[in-house]
C-alpha cells in the first residue's frame, strides 16, 4: 500500500491484494482501476478476484483491500465452466495424441473458445485490445423500469454516461441517462408503452416485437449498448442497419415491459438465425432464454432454412442451446414411428445438422459408421435422457399459429 497525505495506506493500481469478496471471504484479487464516487462520496477501486468470472469484477472501498497474506484462491470459477456438461465427450478418450488441426476441428465441432495462443497473430491482437478496452467496468449498475440490476460487463456509452455508477434507462424508449431526477422527468414526458416497430407475436401476456435497424437505428443503438452490460465478446454498438431485432416482453395495462431479444442479419451468408441473444437479469430462469431460442427456430422454419447462431456462444448461450437442442429432438425421437436421418430431423427441427450431430453426441446416441452419422436409439434410452434432470420441458413455448411474420425480402437497388 502506498502513503497518501493524510497518512492512511491507498492500494496501488496493477497490484495484488486480498480483498474481501463477501462478509467472511477474502480472496486474492488485483487492483485495476481507481476513482471519487461522487453519490457515495467516496474513493472506490476497481477489483479482479483470482480465478473468478469476469463478470464479479466490482468496485470496492479501501475498507475491503488489505496487504496480501496466504489466502485461499478458489481452484475453480465460482460460475461454473460450461464447456463440459453431461455426455460432453472427452476430448481424447484413447492415450493417443492429437495434432494441432485435431484439436482446432475439435474447439470448432464443440463451440470451445480459442486462446490467445492458438489464434492467429491478427485474432489474438484484436482480441487483446477487446480484453484492455473492456477490463473496467465503470457503470456498476443500470436502473431499468422498477428494476435495479447489477451490471456484468464494460459497455461503449458516452464518457459522460458511461463512467457513472449507476445509469437511468427508459424500459420503453431505453432511453439513458446519468440522473434520477431526470429519469423521473423523462417517465412523465415519454409517450412510448410499448418497443419500436412492429408486433409479431401474442399469447396471453407474452409479445415479441420485430424492429429493423434501418427504421429505429437509435432506438437499436441504444439496445445494444444496454445489452453490453451483461455480454462480454459483443461487438455490435452502432452499425445496426443490417440486423433485425426481435425484442420480447411482458405486456400489463401499463405496457410491453422488455424482457429480452434477439437479433440476426438481414442477410446472412451463413444462414445464422441468432447474431446476439439476451435475456435481462431479472428474467433469466424463468425459460425465457428458450423461448427465444425456440422462436428463432420458428422464424427459419418459415423461412425455409436450417438456422445456426452466431459463434463462439457465450457460456449462458452454450448451456441454453444445448438444452433446448437437446429437448427438442428427444421429443421428435420419442414420438416418431419409422427411420429418421439427421438431414430429416434438420428439415423437420430447422436446426442445422452440425447442430444436430454435435447435440447427440453429447448424448451418444449418434456413431459414424462408414464415412457418415448413424442414429442409434432404443425406445428405453430415450425415456431414460427425457427423465434425467438435465433435459426439461421448456417453461415456455411458442405457439407458431400466434406468429404474425413474413421474412425479410432484400430490396434490390434501382439503377439510375
Amino acid at each position: 500500500m502506498s502513503k497518501v497525505p493524510n497518512g492512511e495506506s491507498s492500494p496501488v493500481i496493477g497490484q495484488k491484494y486480498s480483498i474481501l469478496r463477501n462478509e467472511n471471504s477474502w480472496v486474492t484479487g488485483e487492483v485495476l482501476q481507481q476513482r471519487y464516487n461522487e453519490n457515495e462520496k467516496a474513493k472506490e477501486y476497481y477489483v479482479h478476484y483470482e480465478g473468478f468470472n469476469r463478470r464479479l469484477d466490482e468496485w470496492v472501498t479501501a475498507s475491503r483491500i488489505k496487504e496480501t497474506e496466504t489466502v485461499l484462491t478458489p481452484k475453480t470459477s465460482i460460475v461454473p465452466k460450461l464447456e463440459t456438461v453431461l455426455f460432453d465427450p472427452s476430448l481424447d478418450q484413447s492415450d493417443r495424441k492429437i495434432t494441432r488441426n485435431q484439436k482446432r476441428k475439435h474447439d470448432e465441432i464443440n463451440h470451445v473458445e480459442q486462446s490467445l495462443e492458438d489464434m492467429d497473430p491478427t485474432t489474438a491482437a484484436l482480441e487483446r485490445e477487446h480484453e484492455a478496452l473492456t477490463k473496467v467496468k465503470y457503470i456498476n449498475k443500470v436502473q431499468i423500469g422498477k428494476y435495479e440490476i447489477d451490471t456484468w460487463y464494460f459497455s461503449p456509452y458516452p464518457d459522460e454516461y458511461g463512467k457513472v455508477p449507476k445509469l437511468w434507462v427508459c424500459e420503453y424508449c431505453l432511453k439513458y441517462m446519468r440522473l434520477e431526477k431526470t429519469f423521473r422527468y423523462h417517465l412523465g414526458q415519454c409517450t412510448w408503452c410499448q418497443p419500436a416497430g412492429r408486433e409479431i407475436y401474442r399469447k396471453g401476456s407474452i409479445s415479441m416485437w420485430e424492429v429493423d435497424g434501418s427504421d429505429y437505428k437509435v432506438y437499436c443503438q441504444n439496445l445494444c449498448l444496454l445489452a453490453k452490460l451483461f455480454l462480454d465478446h459483443k461487438t455490435l454498438y452502432f452499425d445496426v442497419e443490417p440486423f433485425l431485432f426481435y425484442i420480447c416482453c411482458e405486456v400489463d395495462r401499463y405496457g410491453a415491459h422488455i424482457v429480452g431479444y434477439f437479433s440476426k442479419e438481414k442477410v446472412s451468408s451463413e444462414v445464422n438465425n441468432v447474431a446476439c441473444i439476451l435475456t435481462l437479469p431479472p428474467f433469466q430462469r424463468k425459460g425465457y432464454g428458450k423461448f427465444l431460442i425456440a422462436f428463432s427456430y420458428e422464424l427459419s422454419k418459415i423461412e425455409k432454412v436450417a438456422g445456426s447462431p452466431e459463434k463462439p456462444l457465450s457460456d449462458l448461450g452454450k448451456l441454453s442451446y444445448r438444452s433446448y437442442w437437446s429437448w427438442v429432438l428427444l421429443e421428435i425421437l420419442r414420438d416418431y414411428n419409422g427411420t429418421l436421418s439427421i438431414r430429416d430431423l434438420s428439415e423437420i427441427t430447422s436446426i442445422t445438422e452440425a447442430d444436430i450431430i454435435y447435440t447427440m453426441q453429447l448424448m451418444n446416441l449418434v456413431k459414424y459408421w462408414k464415412g457418415q452419422h448413424v442414429i442409434c436409439v432404443t425406445g428405453k434410452i430415450i425415456e431414460e435422457l427425457i427423465r434425467s434432470e438435465h433435459f426439461k420441458r421448456p417453461q415456455i413455448t411458442v405457439d407458431p399459429t400466434c406468429i404474425r411474420w413474413t421474412p425479410y425480402k432484400k430490396v434490390p437497388r434501382s439503377k439510375k
